[in-house]
C-alpha cells in the first residue's frame, strides 16, 4: 500500500479510520516517545463527522456537500502530515501498529541483485558511412538473468591493418553503457579501413558486469 492510498476513498470509512488511528495514538504514544495527536486534528476530525452527518440527512443540500469535500481535505492533510512527521519512520511504532493503524508497511529490506551469468553478443549493421551499428542479442545456450541483466557495457577499441588483433574482451581500451538493443557507433573519417572489435557483457543496476561475450569485429566502413 503506497502512501497515497492508505486514506480510505469511503467518506464513512475515512471517519472510522481517523477515529481508530486517533484513538491508537493514543493509547501508545509514551511508548512511542511522542505526543498526543494534534488538539487541531482532533478538531478536524470532529468537524469532519459533523459535517458528514449533514450530507446523510434526508433534506441535505449541496452546501452540506461542499462543507463536507471541504473538512474532508482539510482532516486528509493535517492527518498525512502528523503520520509522516511522528508515525511512519518512527523506530518505536511496529509493523503490527501500522497494520492496525491501516498505514502502510515498507520493506526495508535491500532486494539483492546476483551477479549476471549470461553472456551477449551483436549482430552487425552498416548504416552509413564510418558507422557500425550493434544489434545486440542474448547468446543461445547461456542463463537468462531478468533482474540481474539490467544492461550492457560493450567494450571495443580500434586496430590498424597490420596491428596485433586482440586475444578477448579484456584487450580492448573504450567502453560504453546501454540498456538498449541497438547502438550506433559513429567514427572519424581516418577510421574507415580500420577494424572495430568488440565485446559485450550484461551489467546489473550495482555495476556488476557478466562474463566476456565472444569477441567479434567489423571493417569500418
Amino acid at each position: 500500500m503506497s502512501s497515497k492510498t492508505y486514506i480510505p476513498r469511503s467518506d464513512t470509512a475515512l471517519l472510522i479510520w481517523i477515529k481508530k488511528l486517533l484513538a491508537y495514538t493514543a493509547q501508545n504514544m509514551t511508548s512511542w516517545h511522542i505526543t498526543a495527536p494534534l488538539v487541531e486534528l482532533n478538531a478536524q476530525a470532529d468537524a469532519y463527522g459533523e459535517a458528514l452527518g449533514k450530507t446523510l440527512e434526508s433534506n441535505h443540500g449541496s452546501i452540506d456537500v461542499h462543507n463536507k469535500n471541504v473538512a474532508r481535505q482539510t482532516l486528509e492533510k493535517t492527518a498525512r502530515a502528523y503520520i509522516q512527521g511522528f508515525l511512519a519512520k518512527n523506530p518505536y511504532v511496529t509493523d503490527a501498529d501500522r497494520k492496525e493503524m491501516g498505514l502502510p508497511v515498507y520493506d526495508t529490506v535491500p532486494t539483492s541483485v546476483s551477479d549476471p551469468l549470461g553472456q551477449a553478443t551483436a549482430e552487425i549493421s552498416y548504416p552509413g558511412r564510418t558507422q557500425l551499428r550493434l544489434h545486440v542479442k542474448h547468446v543461445a545456450d547461456t542463463p537468462i538473468d531478468t533482474k540481474a541483466s539490467y544492461g550492457c557495457r560493450i567494450y571495443y577499441s580500434l586496430y590498424a591493418p597490420g596491428e596485433e588483433a586482440p586475444t578477448s574482451g579484456k584487450d580492448l581500451r573504450l567502453s560504453m553503457f546501454t540498456r538498449r538493443k541497438k547502438e550506433i557507433f559513429n567514427f572519424q573519417p581516418e577510421d574507415s579501413g580500420k577494424t572495430a572489435y568488440f565485446s559485450i557483457r550484461y551489467e546489473n543496476s550495482k555495476g556488476k558486469t557478466g562474463p566476456w561475450g565472444p569477441l567479434f569485429s567489423a571493417i569500418i566502413p
